[in-house]
């Protein structure tokens, strides 16, 4: 929680005491009650945040109402909530209770809760333990996506309609509630469509611009998750438009490693299995193709450094002015999602130099968040550009590159590469190393313009792109488990690459490991 001394002039006394919080204490035990009766807050879990809404203070800092931890919810009452600043200071708590009670405490939900508020702007969140939020997350049980599509009540969530594909992230539990925050906080960036997360074996966490589009959208995302639980009982696939029978490819997703590292799959044909060969292999590259401290001490520092000059020096230019577009509508969002670092934009007409300054200043922030959207890796490819063409900057791969990719190449494999880095820049860093040119191993390039690399539909993307019989013929090699948990759940045989530097992988992660090309 912050300091009492950040504690917003705008939260005076009297909107403490008066209509707006009282009101909303009445709602939240109002609807823990109605939540209990649908079976959400059972034994004291689940928990609801609301604003109190005031036309008079901008929503940011408008009071927080929350419910507490330990509390029998259908038995609660409006002065058992704390009331909290906008920036998560408590203001009021509730008196002790006799025994039984436990003494007061603030929900264990409260720091999630704050990531909805500050990164989506939220006017309330629902944590719910429903049943059916639990199971939907164990179909699949390493899969980091729900996913449902050509459902009626889709058009109850936030910017989706009825032929929309609906995403839900899920994470993983934890032993305490305050553990989630990072990875919920990580899920909210990733996907900025949604408007949930799920937490695997655990429940949900919802969010909307006010209480009624909360609870609207959690009755609709628990509608849906009973909805999947009865197609899978059924054997009827949820995922895809027609919602026909769940293919027998699904079930043989995952099968076990041999000892050189490939994949034994196949397609059941009447009694038969038809082995399938590999046809092309996907490269990530950081931390697979290029040291991650590349990437991180030497492209984005140069992009860094250089991003005023080049803005200045090619402002004018039809290229330079599609990025601007393209970043000016970004910004536009993060504003409205209340992203930190982002500043607004002034127009054309305010000048050339304000309006350099402005994208300098959100373009420095992006960087040091390490954002995986297009508008800012457009932007850095081009830069990149420049540094290759002055000989200022020279692409790095591991030694076992050069000699892999002409192997695969000779061999007649199709090899491709998925970044989040644009495709010019990914152009420029193989087409400039010290190995020479190696673009001619390649037949092409992906980046976030098909999708995020940790959805699963950006690799059922790409094995359509590719033109393959069944996407386990696609080989995908990376080091972020949770790419490797996205392209396994699109039926793509993954294999997850060791390299000096890279982040350590979950114990029990089930996935076949490299610590060189030489070993594929």
């Amino acid at each position: 929680m912050a300091s009492a001394k950040s504690l917003p002039l705008l939260s005076s006394q009297a909107y403490l005491e008066g209509k707006a919080v009282r009101e909303t204490r009445e709602l939240v035990a109002e609807l823990c009650r109605h939540f209990y009766s649908l079976g959400w807050v059972t034994g004291t879990g689940g928990s609801i945040t609301i604003k109190a809404h005031d036309d008079a203070v901008p929503k940011p800092e408008q009071l927080i109402i929350m419910s507490p931890s330990g509390v029998q919810k259908e038995r609660m009452v409006p002065a058992d909530m704390y009331v909290l600043s906008g920036n998560g200071t408590v203001l009021s708590a509730p008196s002790p209770k006799p025994y039984p009670h436990k003494p007061p405490k603030c929900t264990d939900c409260a720091p999630l809760f704050m990531k909805a508020y500050q990164m989506r702007n939220a006017g309330a969140v629902i944590h719910s333990h429903g049943m059916e939020s639990c199971l939907a997350t164990m179909i699949h049980p390493f899969s980091k996506e729900f996913r449902i599509t050509h459902m009626e009540m889709i058009k109850g969530i936030q910017g989706h309609g009825y032929h929309d594909e609906l995403v839900v992230p899920i994470i993983e539990n934890t032993p305490h509630e305050s553990e989630l925050t990072e990875s919920l906080s990580e899920a909210i960036a990733a996907y900025p469509k949604a408007t949930a997360v799920l937490v695997r074996n655990h429940g949900i966490y919802v969010w909307g611009d006010s209480w009624i589009s909360a609870k609207t959208q959690a009755e609709c995302y628990h509608y849906l998750f009973d909805a999947a639980i009865k197609l899978h009982q059924m054997g009827i696939d949820w995922t895809t438009p027609s919602h026909g029978p769940i293919s027998n490819t699904k079930a043989i997703q995952g099968k076990d490693w041999n000892p050189s590292g490939s994949l034994r799959a196949g397609l059941l044909n009447g009694n038969h299995v038809v082995e399938l060969s590999r046809q092309c292999i996907v490269l990530d590259i950081e931390g697979t193709t290029t040291p991650i401290s590349f990437v991180t001490d030497v492209l984005f520092p140069y992009a860094r450094d250089n991003v005023r000059k080049h803005l200045i020096s090619t402002y004018d230019s039809e290229e330079t002015k599609d990025d601007i577009k393209l970043l000016r509508a970004q910004v536009e969002d993060d504003l409205k999602q209340g992203v930190l670092g982002s500043v607004p934009i002034p127009a054309d007409d305010a000048g050339k130099e304000e309006v350099i300054n402005a994208l300098v200043t959100n373009v420095e922030a992006m960087i040091r968040a390490d954002r995986k959207i297009t508008s800012l890796k457009q932007l850095q490819g081009h830069i990149w550009r420049t540094g290759f063409q002055n000989k200022e900057l020279q692409g790095i791969v591991y030694e076992d590159v050069p000699e892999a990719l002409k192997k695969w190449h000779a061999d007649g494999l199709k090899i491709y590469i998925y970044s989040s880095g644009s495709r010019e820049a990914q152009r420029l860093l193989f087409g400039n190393t010290a190995y020479g040119d190696l673009r001619k191993y390649l037949c092409g390039f992906f980046d976030t313009t098909i999708g995020n690399k940790r959805e699963a539909h950006s690799y059922f993307e790409i094995s359509q792109s590719v033109g393959v019989d069944n996407p386990s013929q696609i080989l995908f090699v990376t080091d972020v488990y949770q790419e490797a948990v996205a392209a396994k759940a699109a039926g793509l045989e993954v294999l997850i690459s060791i390299r000096p530097g890279n982040a350590p992988l979950p114990e029990n992660h089930g996935f076949g490991i490299i610590k060189s090309f030489a070993e594929i």
